[in-house]
């Protein structure tokens, strides 16, 4: 049983909201940390959706379902009981008591204009993505929180050893593994590859097709691994057709589809009126760098090998880990990324509410670092003005180092140790 740091956001939301919702890609741990809440003083009743008769009972009598019920409930995998949604809301409406439902779902809500509109004003989205690699070790992470700060947390050799320094073979492991409890479990580089198998074949077949009645379910697996090959890439949908054999309009609705599902994570451009010819096309990673690693056929060899595989495998695994961090940040900024029409870029730019800070994060896959590889931060600091608070370029050496004023390179696993807090 690991413990999730959103736990604390969710128990504070439904002490003073009526509705509650806990998206997330499946096999998360979203119905794990439901049931969890019950043993921390949510006293609630569990339904899960996924069971058949449940269904049956709740769509062909969606109030008297309802009325049946006592007490908080817990209604898992809501989006395959759209019925329900009316009477939920009018039990809301005539009885505001807080925590009255927590709803899970598999499916991003903004994508159930039933349910979005429906709750609007009457409820508090929360998203739980794979476990993030302090969950997994028992901290949490506060990195996000270290960057914004007035002064970098020190950093050392002692401080990397201490925190457990990390061999190329180890963070490609991380890396491979991926974040699902159920991957975590199992031992095995097969019997790992044939969890992923699965588990894609019933997202493909069973939550896309809860959000949309699509012909073209076999184009989806083929997309899926065009996506792969440019994860990172800043997305060109008629490049994807041609590759795909599919219509560009077709490319983007079933991509928007993929991310509905919580299977890829949109990063969208971050710009200013201080620089008017920018890239405005968003940017593609997969949720969990263990399915995009199983999608693109890596080995732990691949990776140890260096290359533009390993380059793409380890940004993919820092925007999974900062996604993540969003979650409980107490600065809760905003990711984006940049990229000017030169073509010189800033992997994340994470933006704090108001914008008043800009902090840069470029991710390097190699151990030795120059003034070249800091040339998008600089330029975003220019962009930025004032606002910019600090760029960081992470990569896989041992040492902070600072390259200039407001600029630094930390190791990688600086992403999981700077700021943390053991949770044993």
């Amino acid at each position: 049983m690991y413990s999730r740091h959103l736990s604390d956001n969710l128990l504070s939301s439904l002490q003073d909201t009526p509705i509650v919702v806990l998206q997330g890609l499946r096999q998360a741990g979203k119905t794990t940390l439901a049931r969890a809440l019950r043993g921390r003083g949510h006293d609630a009743t569990y339904v899960t959706f996924d069971d058949a008769t449940s269904l049956a009972a709740a769509r062909s009598d969606p109030a008297g379902f309802l009325a049946a019920q006592q007490g908080p409930l817990i209604l898992d995998e809501i989006q395959r009981a759209p019925e329900l949604v009316l009477p939920i809301k009018a039990d809301v409406d005539h009885n505001r008591r807080p925590g009255r439902f927590l709803l899970t779902g598999s499916s991003s809500v903004m994508q159930l204009p039933r349910l979005a509109d429906a709750f609007v004003g009457r409820m508090e989205i929360h998203t739980l993505l794979p476990l993030s690699q302090g969950e997994i070790e028992g901290t949490r992470e506060g990195f996000i929180d270290a960057v914004f700060a007035d002064e970098l947390p020190r950093w050392s050799k002692a401080t990397f050893r201490a925190a457990g320094a990390l061999s190329k073979s180890d963070l490609g492991n991380r890396i491979l593994t991926g974040g699902y409890p159920e991957v975590l479990a199992r031992r095995g580089t097969k019997q790992r590859q044939r969890w992923f198998e699965s588990y894609l074949s019933t997202v493909m077949m069973r939550d896309v097709r809860d959000l949309a009645n699509i012909e073209g379910l076999v184009d989806l697996p083929r997309l899926l691994v065009a996506v792969a090959g440019r994860a990172g890439g800043l997305v060109n949908y008629a490049e994807l057709g041609r590759d795909v054999g599919l219509h560009q309009v077709t490319v983007k609705r079933y991509l928007a589809l993929l991310a509905a599902t919580f299977l890829l994570q949109p990063v969208m451009p971050w710009f200013t009126n201080r620089v008017k010819r920018v890239v405005k096309s968003p940017k593609l990673y997969f949720t969990d760098t263990g399915l995009l690693a199983h999608v693109l056929g890596a080995t732990p060899d691949a990776f140890a090998a260096g290359g533009r595989i390993a380059g793409t495998l380890l940004e993919n695994f820092v925007a999974g880990e900062l996604n993540k961090q969003l979650g409980w940040s107490e600065i809760d900024p905003t990711l984006w990324h940049f990229r000017d029409h030169r073509g010189h870029d800033v992997d994340f730019v994470l933006e704090s509410r108001g914008g008043r800070q800009i902090v840069g994060i470029e991710v390097k896959a190699t151990a030795t670092l120059d003034a070249d590889d800091f040339r998008g931060l600089r330029l975003l600091a220019e962009a930025a003005g004032e606002r910019f608070h600090r760029g960081v370029v992470l990569y896989t050496g041992a040492e902070s180092v600072p390259f200039g004023e407001r600029l630094h390179a930390l190791p990688v696993t600086a992403v999981w140790t700077l700021g943390s807090r053991s949770l044993r």
